[in-house]
Formats: C-alpha cells, structure tokens, sequence
C-alpha cells in the first residue's frame, strides 16, 4: 500500500480539524438556540445548519475568490507597498478552514436534528 503525500495529509488534516471543532460546536449552538432564543429543539437544530451552510458557503466563496484573484491582489499589494504580508496561500489555508468549520457544523446540526426527530 502506497503512503500518503506529505501535501494530501497536511491539507486534509488542516479542513478535518476545523470540520471537528465545528462538528463540537453544533451542540453548543444547538443548546444556545434552544435556550437563549427559545427555539424547540428542531428549529435549533435546522437554524444551526443553515448557520454552518452559511459559514461553509462563506469559506467557498472566500477560497474560489483567493484562487480567482489572489494573483493580482499580491501584485497590487506588492506595487502599493502595504506590507500586510498577505498571500493567497494563506487566504486558501483560511477560507479551508472556515469552510471546513461550517461543513463540521452542518454534519453535526444535520446528526442532532435527525436524532431529534426520531424521538
């Protein structure tokens, strides 16, 4: 069995970690719905994922949006002189990661309401 590349590792690892954090938090979110705002439990858990599908949609966009004009915004910031140190590799690994955090939170708003449901 051929290992892993090192590049298909670190990039899976960087999108699953931020998918478990946001697959911990769906409960969190689910639990503040239903408490704080006095949603039944079913519209906590369907009001979350649509909270983590506009999270995950945010980083998409965000992500396709760094590989769509990355280059340009470097050379701008390059030619103004900004000195933000901003790249499009890094604006990927953080659009990843957001994107990674609502896909989390759908998975585990999407586990909770089905739970929900069969009670």
């Amino acid at each position: 069995m051929a290992s892993i590349p090192t590049w298909l590792r670190a990039r899976t690892r960087l999108v699953c970690g931020a998918g478990i954090v946001g697959l911990l938090a769906a409960p969190l979110i689910v639990a503040a719905l239903v408490l704080l705002a006095g949603a039944d439990p079913f519209a906590g858990a369907e009001t979350g994922f649509a909270f983590g599908a506009l999270w995950f949609g945010f980083g998409l966009l965000g992500w396709a949006g760094s590989v769509a004009v990355g280059d340009a915004v470097e050379a701008a910031q390059r030619r103004l002189d900004t000195g933000t140190r901003w790249t499009e590799r890094s604006s990927r690994r953080a659009m990843a990661r957001v994107g990674g955090f609502g896909a989390g939170l759908m998975v585990g708003t999407a586990t909770i309401g089905t739970l929900i449901g069969t009670l």
